[in-house]
């Protein structure tokens, strides 16, 4: 049984409450459900948001208990080529990320770069649970990648969606509808495109609810497909939302 969270993007307020939500309390800093549940997560538990910091070594804590189900998304992996020392544009919420490490001690922070490097390398590229039944891809998954032997293509998919290689007005990528496509027996849960409220198309369910972005965080409890979310305390932020046709 799990409780798969959405997007947090630093909104650690609104993480506390949902896991309280779902019935969990917090135990040696880790967060264990009476009922035996097991946490899992979209990615992108980082930048945008308030406290990324909070998030992430939360996500240290269940890693290190052996306890981290996490699939990682595009601002992990930015996250990780700068803790790497790579060139990276400090842009798109890497910036926010980045002021809260600098804002740190020297020591604490190179330790904290240090540690989140560790974490990132070894996670797999998305998460398969429940005897294949369940698949956690951050950005999705099409049905022919299933099994299939991680690459360039698998990898870009995962953590950008289906991208064209066009952008939008603002800089975003455009990205085509996957999910509306999906006919495959594993049920496929991500998030990555924030949506106004959970979309359920085939087997698949974006629950990337937009928390920073004043909407929601949102938790798909498995098997039982229910949802559970807390309002954001960000403010809301419409137009970036993206609409799909029901």
């Amino acid at each position: 049984m799990y409780d798969i969270i959405g997007d947090i993007h630093g909104c650690y307020a609104e993480l506390e409450e949902l896991l309280s939500t779902l019935g969990y309390s917090f135990h040696d800093g880790v967060p264990n459900h009476p009922d035996g549940r097991s946490l899992a997560f979209v990615g992108d538990g980082m930048d945008r948001g308030p406290d990324s910091l909070s998030v992430m070594n939360l996500l240290f804590a269940l890693q290190d208990s052996g306890q981290l189900h996490y699939s990682p998304g595009n601002h992990c992996n930015k996250l990780y080529r700068y803790a790497k020392g790579n060139n990276v544009q400090q842009t798109h919420g890497l910036e926010t990320t980045v002021a809260e490490l600098d804002n740190l001690p020297p020591n604490e922070r190179s330790r904290v770069l240090t540690r989140y490097r560790r974490f990132y390398e070894a996670l797999p590229l998305y998460q398969e649970l429940d005897e294949g039944k369940l698949i956690i891809a951050h950005a999705g998954l099409p049905e022919r990648m299933i099994g299939a032997k991680p690459s360039g293509a698998m990898k870009t998919f995962v953590l950008y969606g289906d991208i064209t290689g066009g952008t939008l007005p603002d800089g975003r990528p455009i990205r085509r509808d996957w999910a509306a496509h999906y006919s495959g027996g594993p049920w496929i849960v991500y998030g990555h495109t924030p949506v106004r409220s959970p979309r359920f198309a085939g087997h698949s369910v974006n629950i990337d609810t937009g928390c920073v972005f004043g909407g929601m965080l949102t938790a798909l409890r498995w098997p039982e497909l229910e949802i559970a979310a807390v309002p954001s305390r960000q403010p809301f932020q419409p137009e970036k939302f993206s609409e799909f046709p029901s």
